[in-house]
């Protein structure tokens, strides 16, 4: 996703002549909006448009390399801003040779803005709301203990090349002050970790703007849902038959919301896995990753688990070292985290990578909820996709990884939706997101499948992960999809695949994955 930051600047003004020249605190006024702009680290490129070569030179002066000259036509009192700004973008599109897909324009004469004001909004749209107060707050404090610390430290230091012996008690005092301001400094800098780590992605401007799931947008319907001549049943009553889906089991195992597959159940989900393996490796050119199912915090800090989403994490006691250790949610986390702090060769983009491996979740808040069954589970298998990407193509990859997931669903014959994600109902490291959710009989609804999304770079910027560009390291953009939640595609397969007699036709793609079984009689 590419940015566009406008500055626009003209020279003419009946009010103040040259007003964005005029010095405020010692600078220009355009220059706290230059500022503003350069320390919003989300903008791709930055812009002046201006009909005034004193403008264009401060802008050069502050290290803005696109300063453009306004048309005539363009700069006179009565000349609206949207024609203006629309000058700037086809120019900046010529130059750069690239398609923005988010303009922000900074008035020049607003100038005490902050950075966060310009994405309260956008916070707004995540279900999100910012104490800018309380934040400024804590910013200042942490400012200022630094600023004291640094003027401590410079005194000390002064005081270092005395040979003054009385000034040795002094010094003594200060190496005191300074280890109080430290901790205090610390503890401050970690209040407001806290609250930037906590808050999510921002979403993109095709993102439809809503609190939650009712404000999802269908894109699609596919597959025909079979119209049984006889009482269908739910995929408990037909692996209650044989035994072969056992919940009473696994209850005195591990207990509530976790499940025993047997024979060709279990077998089931194996074929399962290894065809939607081979598919995405073969067809798809993924490759394929064998990960570690229990990482550390640093891992789960990267792709946005911690701190936030900690509740729900399945923290483990692993050795007697102080770095805590987690069974991975998700094969996303360890998949993205293989880039952690590398910067890689533009010409090795895109790398996509798959796993299968099982998943493990608390699923805080949803107790109460599917309590039956094995929609939702602490531990369960899925097959994740991932792609590192140059930023520019992320939702050309979202588009691909989407088609990838579908492909799945359409060679066993399940009917399914798409849904583009409202705002409010995307998860946290997500920029946009499509889910997939498949017909399930028993319940004469969809149910979620897949999940695709795009992350932008911001999941790149919490575990450093950058790349080569011709304009030097710049971070890399991340993806991740279900390829699919092994556990649910098993539902829906049963459930549509199901006869009279209680046994379930085996799709042909599966077949070879199966024994070559052309069914399963429970």
């Amino acid at each position: 996703m590419n940015i566009l930051c406008t500055i626009c600047a003209r020279a003419g003004s009946k009010g103040i002549k040259d007003k964005n020249l005029k010095i405020i605190n010692g600078k220009p006024l355009i220059f706290f909006t230059i500022k503003n702009a350069k320390n919003v680290s989300n903008f791709t490129e930055i812009v002046i448009s201006s009909d005034s070569k004193k403008v264009i030179n401060l802008g050069k002066k502050y290290k803005i390399k696109n300063n453009l000259v306004r048309p005539k036509n363009l700069a006179k009192d009565k000349s609206p801003k949207i024609p203006v700004i629309r000058h700037a973008l086809i120019e900046m599109e010529k130059k750069c040779n690239k398609k923005f897909s988010i303009i922000v324009d900074l008035d020049v004469t607003a100038p005490l803005r902050k950075n966060i004001d310009i994405y309260k909004k956008k916070f707004k749209d995540r279900n999100v709301e910012i104490d800018i107060s309380d934040f400024y707050k804590k910013d200042k404090l942490n400012r200022d203990l630094i600023s004291k610390k640094e003027k401590l430290e410079q005194e000390k230091k002064s005081l270092s090349k005395s040979k003054d012996e009385s000034n040795f008690l002094r010094s003594k005092n200060i190496s005191e002050e300074i280890s109080s301001i430290s901790k205090k400094q610390i503890e401050a800098q970690n209040n407001l970790d806290m609250i930037v780590y906590s808050l999510p992605n921002l979403a993109l401007d095709d993102v439809p703007v809503g609190k939650n799931d009712k404000f999802n947008k269908l894109i699609k319907k596919s597959g025909e849902i079979k119209e049984f001549r006889f009482k269908s049943k739910s995929h408990v009553e037909l692996g209650s038959k044989d035994n072969s889906i056992d919940f009473e089991t696994s209850i005195k195992l591990s207990g509530a919301r976790f499940v025993v597959l047997k024979d060709k159940i279990a077998l089931l989900e194996r074929a399962l896995i290894n065809f939607m393996l081979d598919t995405h490796t073969n067809e798809f050119q993924y490759t394929e990753i064998s990960p570690p199912l229990i990482v550390n915090e640093d891992v789960m800090f990267g792709t946005g688990q911690l701190p936030k989403f900690e509740e729900d994490q399945f923290e483990i006691k692993f050795d007697k070292s102080d770095q805590r250790k987690f069974l991975i949610p998700t094969a996303e986390v360890v998949l993205t985290n293989l880039v952690r702090k590398s910067v890689i060769e533009e010409n090795n983009l895109p790398k996509r990578f798959v796993a299968a491996t099982p998943c493990f979740r608390k699923e805080a808040g949803s107790y109460g909820k599917d309590t039956k069954g094995m929609i939702r589970q602490h531990q369960f298998y899925k097959v994740e996709l991932v792609s590192i990407v140059e930023p520019s193509k992320c939702n050309e990859e979202l588009k691909r990884m989407l088609n990838c997931a579908e492909k799945i669903l359409e060679k066993l014959e399940i009917p399914y939706q798409v849904l583009l994600l409202s705002s409010g109902d995307m998860g946290f490291s997500a920029e946009k997101t499509y889910d997939i959710e498949a017909w399930i009989p028993s319940e004469k609804n969809y149910r979620e499948i897949s999940s695709c999304s795009s992350c932008g770079t911001f999941q790149a910027r919490r575990m450093n992960a950058k790349f080569k560009s011709k304009d030097g390291n710049e971070f890399v953009g991340t993806l991740n999809g279900s390829g699919l939640a092994v556990g649910r595609l098993m539902i829906a397969l049963l459930e549509n695949n199901q006869n009279e007699d209680g046994s379930i036709n085996i799709p042909k793609v599966l077949k070879k994955y199966m024994n070559n079984l052309e069914k399963i009689k429970l």
